[in-house]
């Protein structure tokens, strides 16, 4: 890969998905390091509380997605980038949840390899950072196991998670055309990057309990078994197509 930019040359915006997380959007707002970032956009997903009050009021760009779906609010924040003029687009995307399960001020980690030139896509990795007790849940962790095991097998790339804090440039991110519109979105990502072969690297993180509010995902049985299965359901339908 070839990298003519200087560190300081980089524009890296943040997206985040948000589906009634007014409670702990600000926290992720307030630790996202300024100095690294020259925008954040956060997609309210249809939220029925004060997500997109709070994100104006802590600055951030808002724009509204109200047909639900993490994939949905993703594209549709890609869709904002797109129609930006091209010196207004960015030259990383940093994706990050609106729970306060990730820490934020790790953002510099997760953008260094993309701005020194080793990387197209990376991937923060709960698995090999410092996890709190119990922010998984069981078929969460299992999920997280099988589908980098099915990727590593089918198409021979090493991933240890499917960490929802991640940064991929943008042109390449535009290249993969990611379709999903749901909880498939991360998968869909790093299988596509596999199977274009993108240079792909993991950057352990931290991950703890989210800090307020109900998790969408992990806050139910059946959220956490459906999550799991659109994300396998991903990883299969990627096999039979080109």
């Amino acid at each position: 890969m070839v990298n003519n930019k200087a560190a300081g040359e980089w524009v890296a915006d943040v997206l985040i998905p948000a589906w009634n997380e007014e409670e702990s959007l600000p926290l992720v707002l307030k630790d996202i390091p300024g100095e690294h970032v020259r925008k954040v956009v956060v997609c309210n997903n249809g939220s029925t509380d004060r997500t997109a009050a709070v994100a104006k009021e802590c600055g951030a760009v808002v724009i509204d997605q109200p047909e639900r779906g993490y994939g949905n609010a993703c594209l549709a924040g890609i869709e904002y980038f797109k129609n930006l003029s091209n010196p207004e687009q960015p030259d990383i995307v940093v994706f990050l949840d609106g729970d306060y399960s990730d820490y934020p001020e790790e953002l510099p980690e997760i953008i260094k390899p993309i701005i020194l030139g080793n990387a197209d896509l990376v991937v923060g990795s709960r698995r090999l950072g410092k996890m709190e007790p119990g922010a998984m849940t069981l078929p969460q962790r299992f999920g997280n196991w099988l589908a980098p095991f099915l990727i590593r097998i089918i198409w021979g790339y090493k991933f240890s998670d499917l960490g929802p804090f991640r940064a991929i440039r943008w042109d390449k991110l535009l290249a993969l055309d990611i379709q999903d519109k749901n909880y498939g979105w991360t998968v869909e990502m790093q299988v596509k990057a596999a199977k274009q072969k993108l240079i792909c690297v993991e950057v352990p993180v931290k991950y703890r309990k989210r800090a307020r509010g109900k998790s969408k995902v992990s806050g139910t049985i059946k959220g956490a078994f459906m999550a799991g299965f659109i994300i396998l359901n991903t990883i299969f339908k990627a096999i039979f197509q080109k």
